[in-house]
């Protein structure tokens, strides 16, 4: 007999929790459709013997989200240096929700991992993921004036920040809209920065737990802008450090308006930056010693067919 101050709490993946309806309607309950991330755990209905084993010794089953698996499959990378599958994790995605929930301290947990059926595909998504299931990222929609130095000025309240990913692509004369990734401690910090930049006459919208925006808009920011003229289009590199991308604009001052920007932190030594920037014709040298004094590396795509055929 287990000891009465031993509780057993069971996990599942939010999208597949066949036990935790079971259990609450008192018998065997068959989704209509699983999620299939967390796939070694991922049944519409679960079997007999489970079932009855579960009604004698669990105490209480909860779900988790696939961005705590991943964040949970990160903190077991980091901890052990060993990588397991999403069902694997599930328990440790599992203490972690429990533990923020009741605010426990000084107990003995124990989290039963199993399975390390993983390959890059999925690792690639986990590794995209595990940051916001930590609530280390936070992604917000921000909308800022569309003229020369405010994208600047954004970037001074963000401060140094580590910025994970910028999107941003010029849509009308008056406003911009810019999608954002930034590193933080933890949400209060996401929630204190947005107050700040709603106190600046910034119109921002957290961006989250919004699924949509997460798994499609970051990558769809862009299109054609019509009245983007004397568009330039380059590929930088920037150093991986906080305040690189506020020294670039820094260096760039008020004198061209951004037309386009696009980013995303690969962990790499640089950062790999698309930027589009209106230089009038009259401005072309003026432009060529702001390269130069900039000093990062760069290649001018403005006659990449790919820009002209989907940005240009």
């Amino acid at each position: 007999m287990l000891s009465p101050d031993i509780k057993i709490i069971g996990v599942e993946p939010e999208d597949a929790d066949a036990m935790k309806r079971s259990l609450e309607a008192g018998r065997r309950v068959k989704l209509k459709e699983v999620g299939i991330f967390a796939d070694g755990v991922a049944v519409k209905q679960v079997g007999k013997e489970t079932f009855r084993l579960a009604r004698n010794f669990v105490d209480e089953v909860i779900t988790v989200s696939t961005d705590q698996i991943c964040a949970a499959i990160k903190d077991i990378f980091e901890d052990t240096r060993s990588i397991t599958e999403p069902a694997g994790a599930l328990a440790v995605a599992g203490i972690k929700k429990y533990v923020a929930e009741h605010t426990l301290t000084g107990l003995d947990l124990v989290a039963v991992t199993s399975g390390a059926n993983m390959n890059f595909d999925r690792l690639r998504h986990v590794a995209e993921r595990a940051e916001i299931g930590e609530r280390r990222e936070g992604i917000l929609a921000v909308t800022i004036p569309e003229r020369p130095g405010s994208f600047r000025a954004f970037c001074s309240i963000l401060g140094r920040r580590g910025i994970t990913e910028f999107n941003y692509r010029y849509s009308s004369e008056d406003k911009a809209h810019v999608f954002v990734g930034l590193q933080v401690q933890d949400p209060e910090e996401l929630v204190d920065l947005l107050e700040k930049l709603r106190r600046k006459n910034y119109e921002a919208i957290d961006m989250s737990d919004n699924e949509m925006a997460k798994m499609h808009m970051r990558h769809l920011v862009g299109g054609h802008a019509g009245h983007a003229n004397n568009e330039r289009l380059f590929r930088f590199r920037f150093p991986e450090r906080p305040g690189a991308l506020l020294g670039f604009l820094s260096k760039m001052g008020k004198t061209w308006n951004i037309s386009l920007f696009h980013y995303r932190n690969h962990g790499d030594d640089f950062g790999r930056v698309l930027v589009g920037m209106q230089v009038p014709p009259d401005e072309k040298k003026a432009f060529r010693v702001f390269l130069k004094e900039l000093g990062y590396s760069y290649v001018e795509e403005t006659d990449n067919p790919a820009y002209k055929l989907f940005l240009g």
